[in-house]
């Protein structure tokens, strides 16, 4: 997206969206390389092709993340994909409220939408998992943001707070007690998913250099202020043993 679009977009945001500014930004340091057991979960947040460079919500340089998150994966026993996964008249399109553009916010039933513009609908190419994401081991493709009224950030909730996604419920059934993220992008969809790994129990990582963020009028540093004021720990890949 264009900055004076960003600018607009975070403007619009206000108070409803704006990740908080608590808590420090310093990255964690690790005495040790971190080895990934069978109690951690690799959470690879909306690598799809509207959110790459030539979709319709690109984030920039989110395909040079897709190497990594790669080679990444193959430290990990066990690797759960995340899918924006809307219907073509999804609430938070802005083409289904007339005279509405993306970026702009409207107020709905659980509080302030902002409007998209169209993607990840349901079938589409958009929607696809990027091409050169290889992660063939990966035990559970989770879709969110299916109920055409109700958008969805987090992985572990949708939009209004209270609808759950059920993954919650499948990693602590399957023993899971820590959360590695990475995808896109680390101020919105990335955060939200951590910070609510966080109120569901679970240790939370998230692997800043297999990210990219928005970046939009200081977003991202809001967002890591957020996450860190609610005990996610920022590490790099290279913190994690191969």
């Amino acid at each position: 997206m264009q900055n004076i679009e960003r600018r607009k977009f975070v403007q619009a945001l206000g108070g409803a969206l704006a990740l908080g500014a608590m808590g420090g930004l310093a990255r964690n340091a690790f005495a040790a390389a971190i080895k990934p057991g069978d109690a951690d979960v690799f959470l690879v947040i909306d690598m799809q092709n509207c959110f790459i460079p030539g979709g319709s919500l690109a984030v920039k340089e989110g395909d040079a993340i897709v190497p990594l998150i790669n080679k990444i994966a193959k430290s990990f026993k066990h690797v759960v994909l995340t899918h924006d996964w809307h219907t073509p008249d999804h609430i938070s399109f802005a083409s289904q409220h007339a005279g509405k553009k993306p970026f702009k916010a409207i107020k709905v039933a659980y509080g302030t939408q902002v409007l998209w513009p169209d993607h990840c609908v349901q079938g589409t190419e958009g929607a696809a998992l990027a091409k050169d994401l290889s992660i063939p081991q990966a035990e559970l493709i989770l879709r969110k943001g299916y109920r055409k009224d109700v958008d969805s950030y987090s992985a572990f909730l949708e939009a209004d707070k209270k609808t759950s996604t059920g993954l919650s419920g499948y990693l602590k059934q399957r023993g899971f007690k820590r959360v590695f993220l990475a995808g896109l992008a680390t101020d919105f969809c990335v955060a939200w998913s951590a910070i609510d790994a966080r109120k569901q129990g679970f240790e939370a990582f998230v692997i800043d250099d297999a990210c990219r963020g928005i970046d939009a009028n200081g977003s991202l540093a809001a967002a890591w202020k957020d996450m860190t004021h609610a005990g996610v720990k920022k590490i790099s890949s290279a913190d994690i043993a191969a």
